[in-house]
């Protein structure tokens, strides 16, 4: 796997025009259900009992065709710093913003599905280089998981969470980061897990939002509230998880939905931005409609509707139950997140928790949902970890 720093090249992102314009046309030509048969006129969750509600998709549609800006989102990736490199004969893509702070520490930040590297495009600025001094510093590095945004898509099967993690291990060796610590949620949650259980010579220390908790478990000697996460997090696999079934199962079904109608990709990706947002009637109280289509765009340019989906087929519950993390850990758990695992259950894979919260709003995509929290826990939560490990 290894290969000089010289195979890092710089990358700028272009969608031609002729993309643009089809995309624009298929928006127009959308041939659409009629609407879901619960009550709409109310404000409410119960709005998207059957689904995303059709007004609420006829609008967005209208404005992704209408107003919507993505070369302003391509501007700021480039802003930000893209570059490619290959691993293991795949294209990685990845953001990487270099600190101005002689005291920056590596950190390689790992998005999830149905999210991109445009979740973290908010927020990269302010961790590399922090308006107050005293704040820690980060060189930010942000992958696109391969099959996602401008990653390569894996023509073999093989290429699951484990061997994302050492290709992570590698990137972060390529760049000079032979010491990084780690922070993902969703499946980079699971993966910055496996940074810090498999690579601990390299790993200095991680902040997750997913720390699930070894199977087996049972809610003897919970509190109220944490017997109350235990029930959320089985109900949310037992009854609201069929998407997963699906990615797990038949990616490529699903995939050419995905791939041959924007329509039929926005409302899949807005179902999840929807139900998984600190919200009661619509994700656009807590993330405005650039940032979800910024992320929808994306995946709709880059083709990646079947590629992203088939990280399920490879990885659904696939991390090892043996697994243990012995770096120091920072674990945040919102309350609106699909899982939630009780701190004496998540401890028992995580054996040096330094830093543990449970902030009172926030959900499943804190870095576009409460950004200004979700930068301060991140930067307590690392602080914390780096402490620990001198």
């Amino acid at each position: 796997m290894n290969s000089p720093a010289s195979d890092v090249h710089a990358f700028e992102a272009h969608a031609t025009d002729a993309d643009l314009a089809d995309l624009h046309a298929r928006l127009a030509a959308a041939r659409l259900p009629e609407a879901e048969t619960v009550p709409r006129a109310a404000p409410g969750p119960r709005r998207w009992e059957q689904g995303v509600p059709l007004a609420d998709l006829v609008d967005l549609v209208d404005y992704w065709r209408t107003e919507y800006d993505w070369r302003s989102f391509e501007t700021r990736l480039d802003r930000i710093g893209q570059f490619r490199t290959t691993i293991d004969d795949l294209g990685i893509h990845f953001l990487h913003r270099r600190s101005a702070r002689a005291d920056a520490t590596p950190l390689i930040l790992t998005h999830g599905w149905p999210g991109s590297v445009a979740e973290f495009i908010d927020v990269i600025d302010e961790l590399a280089d922090p308006e107050d001094a005293d704040a820690p510093a980060f060189h930010v590095v942000a992958p696109s998981l391969p099959g996602f945004g401008y990653s390569d898509k894996p023509d073999t099967t093989g290429w699951g969470i484990e061997k994302i993690a050492a290709a992570w291990v590698e990137l972060m060796g390529r760049l000079g980061y032979r010491k990084f610590l780690a922070h993902g949620g969703d499946w980079g949650g699971v993966i910055t897990t496996i940074l810090g259980g498999r690579f601990p010579e390299h790993v200095l220390g991680i902040h997750t939002t997913t720390a699930q908790a070894p199977p087996g478990s049972t809610t003897d000697g919970l509190t109220t509230l944490e017997r109350e996460w235990t029930e959320e997090t089985r109900d949310f696999w037992r009854h609201r998880a069929a998407y997963a079934k699906q990615q797990a199962t038949r990616p490529q079904t699903i995939g050419y939905s995905l791939v041959d109608s924007p329509v039929g990709l926005l409302a899949w990706i807005l179902d999840k931005f929807a139900e998984w947002t600190d919200t009661e009637n619509s994700p656009f109280e807590a993330i405005s409609r650039d940032r979800i289509l910024d992320d929808v765009t994306l995946y709709w340019l880059t083709r990646t509707g079947a590629s992203a989906a088939r990280i399920y087929y490879e990885s659904h519950n696939s991390l090892d139950p043996e697994l243990r993390v012995d770096v120091p850990s920072a674990i945040t758990v919102y309350p609106r997140d699909i899982e939630k695992y009780p701190r004496p259950r998540a401890q028992e894979r995580f054996r040096q928790i330094v830093r543990w919260r449970s902030p009172e709003t926030g959900g499943h995509f804190p870095s576009l949902e409460v950004p200004e929290y979700f930068v301060d826990d991140l930067r307590a939560g690392l602080a914390a970890v780096l402490a620990a490990g001198r």
